[in-house]
């Protein structure tokens, strides 16, 4: 299977349709059928770029991997202390959740893990470490600066917050009025600074 990198515009059109329904379906709610329907090609044509559902979501999964780990280094590059940075990691949820009410592609692959092909698995399963290591790092920092308090443990709040923002958004969509990722974060938040 191709990298995401390497594939043409029509390729990348099919994961743009696939990581939408996934976002508002989940994997097993969605076929080739309704990814054809929204690219306006036939099913052949989807299974000439990703022979299975299974390449297709991984594909998915690495490319939003990849795009989220852009948006960290940016948060790195234009805040240096740990709230401000945990504040920008937390809006990256919020503005996924603010179109159309959509969840993060692996929070929705990982409610699923059980049944997900090997691959995928493993592309959802490199999100969340790449993410609870980046959380663990920045909070550790903040820790070390005194702008955080010095428990419970870095890598402890970092697993905490990722579950905290995942199940914001899950709880959002499904009671009217709950407050989205950033209005959680910020309470969460609250409570770590020194």
């Amino acid at each position: 299977m191709k990298h995401f990198s390497e594939m043409s515009e029509s390729a990348l059109r099919v994961v743009d349709a696939a990581e939408g329904l996934i976002q508002e379906r989940g994997y097993n709610g969605f076929s080739y059928d309704d990814v054809a329907k929204l690219v306006g090609i036939k099913k052949p044509s989807i299974h000439h770029h990703f022979a299975t559902k299974g390449d297709l979501a991984t594909a998915v999964a690495q490319r939003y991997t990849h795009r989220f780990r852009e948006q960290l280094l940016r948060i790195e590059v234009q805040h240096a202390r740990a709230p401000d940075r945990l504040t920008a990691y937390a809006t990256l949820f919020e503005n996924t959740f603010a179109a159309e009410h959509r969840l993060c592609v692996c929070g929705m692959l990982g409610a699923e893990a059980k049944s997900l092909p090997d691959g995928v698995a493993h592309e959802v399963s490199r999100f969340f470490e790449a993410n609870t290591d980046w959380l663990a790092m920045v909070i550790t920092e903040g820790q070390r600066a005194q702008q955080l308090r010095a428990q419970p443990e870095a890598r402890a709040l970092a697993d905490a917050f990722l579950a905290t923002l995942e199940g914001a958004m899950i709880v959002a969509r499904s009671v009217r009025g709950a407050r989205g990722p950033a209005g959680v974060a910020q309470t969460y938040l609250s409570t770590l600074l020194a």
